[in-house]
């Protein structure tokens, strides 16, 4: 019916997990589905077929030609990530509880999932609620006022959606970042435009100006500014003016500068493929969640919607300490990263024993760090493979009450899984970022002995497909 790389035009009737819309057509053979990327039931949409199977098609969203009728104007410019600017923030977080609840039984074969279902939280700000955005330079634009293509220009922006190579230059806040800083990013780009030195060139790799990076800390109103270029046209580069331009704008809410060279032709704006000099101010901002400070640097991970992660761990911290923990017992927070969950439960009960374990040792570094201006000392770091931590520490063998995951999107390797399953807690307490991960873990926790009995969905990322849940599992 469709051959890759087609492009085709499709009705969106329904609604899959992940931001996905669906498009059915009737064909001699029965019916045949395309999933579309970041579209919504009721709009008409081009598209090009990215994967084609036998029953059913993947595509990438190109142009939507219809908008649907649950959709409203807004007054934000919008860009790729955030494809439901337009729709009621009630009608979003509807169509995602009722597709993650469809896709975690599904994928968990949990038939009583939506009996345990406890709550859905959404996000307290619906805007402006991003502590870090990335914005590229390239010299070739696509113009929205005439849908053209302009070559030889300088836009600082977003890619323009199913293209890498082009950039809509941003004119008015998207609705997900900093407003102040989203209102003034033209005057950023007019003034670097008249430095006459290019914007990447992203088929060719070659230019100047590549990215900026913007981390915001709420706590303290304040912004981390970095510039991204290449070394070829660094001598013709006024470092000083650039500082001096970018204070004018905002004072003192900038909180540093730094300037990064980076000659990778990847396009990536990471610090660790470049060298990095801090031009202003300091590398750090403070942050706080539920009380609890933590410094970021430009590149930490940190929860990318601080006042919503708190509303997130509140509830994980809930589904812990609804069972009695035994002064021998301990809790048990794996993939901890720098801390945050430990450091929460420590504030909420001093008395029970916490012990962190990630492999990643500057994450355990960061933790300690943490921990200590935090005043927090019932808690034990290890850096430490999850999977191995009982060979080299088996004193907590039979010792632990609750084990607390929160592991990375792609969820739990298979291996250590089965390794945090023989840990022996009696109840575990798993936070995700990616719900459908997430279910497929809960099926062998289910064969493993361990029953489900709640779970919790997040809306950290209003305007996105992206759902944020927990579960609690409790050992038969």
């Amino acid at each position: 019916m469709f051959n890759r790389g087609q492009e085709v035009e499709l009705q969106i009737t329904d609604y899959a997990f992940g931001g996905r819309g669906i498009a059915k057509i009737q064909s001699e053979e029965g019916q045949f589905i395309v999933f579309v990327d970041n579209t919504f039931p009721g709009q008409v949409v081009r598209a090009k077929i990215d994967v084609k199977r036998k029953k059913h098609a993947e595509a990438k969203l190109i142009e939507i030609l219809n908008r649907s009728k649950q959709e409203t104007q807004t007054q934000f410019q919008e860009i790729s990530g955030g494809p439901y600017i337009r729709v009621p923030v009630e009608v979003q977080e509807e169509v995602k509880k009722e597709s993650t609840l469809e896709t975690f039984y599904r994928l968990s074969g949990i038939q009583e999932i939506r009996s345990k279902f406890d709550v859905f939280i959404s996000s307290p700000n619906h805007y402006f609620y991003r502590n870090k955005m990335e914005y590229s330079f390239s010299s070739i634009e696509h113009c929205l006022e005439t849908d053209t293509e302009k070559d030889d220009a300088f836009a600082l922006g977003f890619k323009r959606r199913g293209t890498w190579w082009k950039v809509e230059s941003l004119n008015k806040p998207s609705g997900l970042f900093d407003q102040e800083w989203e209102s003034k990013l033209h005057l950023i780009r007019e003034f670097l435009e008249k430095t006459d030195l290019p914007a990447w060139h992203p088929p060719k790799k070659i230019g100047f100006f590549r990215h900026i990076v913007i981390r915001k800390s709420f706590a303290e109103d304040k912004l981390l500014v970095n510039l991204v270029t290449s070394s070829v046209g660094f001598k013709e580069f006024n470092r000083n003016a650039f500082v001096e331009f970018v204070l004018s704008l905002f004072g003192e809410r900038i909180a540093g500068i730094q300037h990064t060279v980076n000659d990778n032709v990847a396009d990536r704006a990471k610090i660790e493929n470049g060298e990095s000099k801090l031009l202003y101010g300091k590398p750090v901002v403070e942050e706080t969640l539920s009380g609890l400070k933590f410094e970021i640097s430009m590149e930490s991970f940190f929860q990318t919607n601080p006042k919503c992660a708190e509303l997130l761990y509140a509830k994980a911290l809930d589904f812990v300490f609804e069972e009695e923990i035994a002064s021998d017992k301990v809790v048990m927070d794996l993939f901890c990263g720098t801390g945050t969950i430990g450091q929460m439960l420590a504030k909420r009960n001093p008395d029970i024993k916490i012990v962190g374990v990630d492999i990643v040792a500057k994450a355990i570094e960061d933790a300690k760090t943490n921990a200590k201006k935090n005043n927090i000392n019932s808690i034990s770091f290890f850096a430490a493979d999850v999977g191995k931590f009982l060979k080299e520490y088996p004193n907590y063998q039979g010792n632990i009450s609750t084990i607390v995951l929160d592991p990375p999107r792609a969820g739990i390797a298979p291996k250590t899984l089965q390794k945090v399953i023989e840990l022996g807690a009696e109840n575990i307490v798993y936070i995700s970022c990616n719900p459908s991960t997430q279910a497929r873990d809960a099926s062998t926790l289910r064969d493993a002995g361990f029953e489900l009995e709640k779970y919790a969905l997040v809306d950290q990322f209003p305007h996105t497909g992206h759902i944020e849940s927990i579960a609690k599992f409790k050992r038969k």
